[in-house]
């Protein structure tokens, strides 16, 4: 069988590292480099094989039919373009290329949002990974937003809570075990997170009539987002799980459940894991939808994989714990 090869910049963090540990249980991917720069030279076992980091100006990247920018935000956007300049396909899990980031953004990865988007994935040369909170909180929303049945001027409020992978590995004071252990706080209060503009952006295209407020916390785990989701429609819906059942009918990484999703039903997985209920007790109809993923899988190297399966022509699922 033939093999594909694929590159990895910045394969050192932790979405990087998940990647390659991806990569090496590939049915068809093969690792041709991984680029780091601070660990250049060091030796590293992903996923059963060993990886040598390679300084970034050293990677071959026309060796590579896709290359998986692992890269931070901010920093990546030149490298897509000196692959892109290489004729390399790319797959950006920063945030450089979303919606609502840059002016001339990439074709939005996020395949369950249907047939258009899974077309345009197979066909870009660039694709923008979307960031692990949106994917716990859009995947949620789309069927409702292209429903009509999001209330027009409504305030959908999303709380979420990731583990602390999510802020990446270089060193940081209040991510030290001592402090983050036995504690549970807010941040990016204020409706600031950087992912809000990514959501809000995608929502807009759906033409969703509605304010969202994202409020982010930190829980005391490795990996891992849940995310509680309240929606104000414009009708109550009378079997809120069979409506997402019926929306994501055949999609292999999204599971509907009538059980609050947890962390561990998710961790490692490919998977979006939700739920959903009518709230009592308020004067408009509202609904809570519950979800769950693993930020480093679903949220962002795992969702990656999905994206490059497709623009090699492969079962989406290829290489992939659903």
């Amino acid at each position: 069988m033939n093999t594909i090869p694929v590159g990895v910049l910045g394969a050192s963090g932790y979405a990087g590292r998940e990647l390659c540990s991806l990569i090496a249980r590939h049915p068809r991917f093969t690792l041709a480099f991984a680029t780091a720069n601070e660990q250049r030279g060091q030796r590293v076992r992903l996923g059963g094989a060993e990886v040598t980091f390679a300084a970034p100006d050293d990677a071959p990247l026309r060796e590579a039919a896709i290359v998986f920018s692992a890269l931070p935000h901010g920093a990546s956007l030149p490298w897509v373009e000196r692959a892109r300049a290489a004729g390399v396909r790319v797959v950006d899990l920063s945030s450089d290329l979303r919606p609502g980031n840059t002016a001339h953004p990439a074709v939005y990865g996020m395949p369950e949002l249907g047939d258009a988007t899974r077309a345009a994935v197979r066909a870009a040369d660039v694709v923008a990974n979307p960031g692990c909170y949106p994917t716990s909180i859009l995947l949620p929303l789309a069927p409702l937003a292209t429903r009509g049945m999001i209330a027009p001027g409504a305030t959908i409020i999303a709380n979420a809570a990731s583990g602390v992978s999510g802020a990446g590995n270089s060193p940081k004071r209040e991510l030290l075990f001592a402090e983050v252990a036995d504690d549970y706080r807010a941040y990016g209060v204020g409706n600031t997170h950087r992912h809000l503009g990514e959501m809000t952006a995608t929502l807009a295209d759906m033409r969703v009539d509605a304010d969202l407020v994202f409020t982010p916390h930190l829980l005391p785990v490795a990996r891992g987002i849940l995310s509680t989701i309240t929606v104000p429609l414009a009708a109550p819906l009378a079997d809120p799980v069979g409506f997402y059942r019926d929306a994501y009918r055949g999609e292999r990484f999204v599971e509907v459940d009538a059980a609050q999703p947890t962390l561990h039903d998710v961790v490692r997985r490919n998977a979006v894991r939700l739920t959903a209920t009518m709230l009592a007790g308020t004067r408009a109809p509202m609904l809570l939808v519950t979800a769950a993923i693993d930020n480093l899988v679903k949220g962002a190297a795992g969702q990656a994989v999905q994206n490059a399966n497709l623009m090699c022509g492969l079962d989406e699922a290829a290489g992939l714990l659903a």
